[in-house]
């Protein structure tokens, strides 16, 4: 198969861009992935126990785009999914984001009713009002509430998360997640929730089985193509067509300006012998113990077993060929440098860069989707 579009990567990106290239397009495409898997990080399987297991962490699958919707309902069948989150706070399991039950959780019925009656008088039920916001209030009742809910919420969670002392913590960062004025214990709020029913990576394989799209498995970009006085080269022969890429910028470059900076973690699979570890299939743990989330996977994905699978999150410092960038440490130094490597693109004219490394932003599933989308019917269709 001639091939005239190459793309780079089989996450939501490269999988999705893809099968709109080959299908509505006509284009044959080469999709080239360096694991031994497709799906990126959102890559899934089920284990000896039947149980479907996120490899890279859980992935819960939110959105207010009726569109991304009907596209992946075209590769699968979904099931509807409500995801619950605990934070173990005072050694008291609280719902997360913060909200009228967890007050009640955790401060005398008084006092909660206090602070119930405060944040209706001042915002409307439902509201989600950010930490700072409240940290500046001219009421202290509500001061004290957003001081608790800061240092035992978002405080030491971040410390771990980001591996930084308290005080080099910017309050602005950390007081992001709100305190929701309702009884809704659920962790998102957006119209449509569900899950895939046999998983993401049946999800994505079926978007990449088909006859126009081309797949090689435990290839890296620079095995295959090479940017060379600004010509791509596929298989040492010139290449005119479209390169799509959605892995990190710094590497395609091979690192000119430096290493764009990530943290990682380091996930540890427990098997258990329980039908049930914990009461969500998330719990945070901002304040005890050096992992900072447990998930439980069957309350994800219902199984019919006696085990249960829990993986716990250890925060951890990203290094190059070691382990996986997850989350970009967006400070002004390294925005700087990645902008050097977005001039570099600008360059290239069969170039296109988006996604979660190539942009060095963190992105939702949806919101990944929605970008495939736009940079399609922008600069490919």
């Amino acid at each position: 198969m001639k091939i005239d579009t190459v793309v780079v990567g089989s996450g939501f990106s490269g999988s999705v861009i893809a099968n709109l290239l080959a299908l509505r397009e006509n284009r044959r495409v080469l999709v080239v992935e360096k694991s031994n898997h497709v799906g990126g990080n959102c890559y899934d399987y089920r284990d000896k126990n039947s149980i479907i297991i996120h490899k890279y962490g859980p992935h819960l699958f939110h959105t207010d785009y009726k569109d991304v919707v009907d596209f992946l309902e075209q590769f699968g069948e979904f099931e509807p999914y409500q995801h619950r989150v605990l934070g173990f706070i005072d050694g008291k399991y609280v719902p997360l984001p913060f909200n009228l039950n967890s007050i009640y959780e955790l401060f005398s019925p008084a006092l909660a009713t206090k602070f119930e009656e405060k944040l209706l008088k001042n915002f409307e039920y439902g509201a989600k009002i950010p930490v700072l916001e409240l940290l500046e209030s001219d009421d202290e009742d509500l001061r004290f509430l957003a001081e608790f809910v800061y240092e035992k919420v978002f405080l030491n969670y971040t410390v771990k998360q980001w591996g930084v002392k308290p005080d080099e913590i910017d309050k602005s960062v950390t007081a992001r997640v709100p305190i929701v004025v309702s009884r809704d214990d659920r962790y998102f709020h957006d119209r449509y929730q569900f899950v895939p029913k046999e998983g993401y990576t049946q999800i994505i394989q079926n978007m990449l089985n088909h006859p126009n799209i081309k797949l090689m498995l435990q290839t890296n970009y620079h095995d295959v193509c090479e940017l060379k006085d600004d010509n791509f080269y596929l298989f040492g022969k010139k290449f005119d067509g479209k390169v799509i890429y959605t892995g990190g910028l710094d590497e395609l470059f091979k690192y000119e300006f430096g290493e764009l900076p990530y943290r990682s973690l380091n996930l540890v699979f427990q098997e258990k012998d329980v039908q049930y570890y914990q009461k969500a299939s998330v719990v945070n743990y901002p304040n005890s113990y050096d992992f900072t989330r447990i998930t439980e996977f069957k309350h994800i994905h219902p199984a019919h077993c006696n085990k249960s699978i829990i993986l716990k999150e250890y925060p951890q410092e990203h290094k190059t060929d070691e382990n996986i960038p997850y989350y970009p440490i967006l400070v002004d130094e390294n925005l700087k440098k990645y902008e050097k490597y977005r001039e570099k693109v600008k360059s290239l004219k069969n170039l296109v860069v988006f996604g979660r490394l190539a942009e060095y932003r963190y992105f939702d599933m949806d919101d990944v989707i929605k970008r495939a989308f736009e940079i399609y019917e922008s600069e490919l269709m």
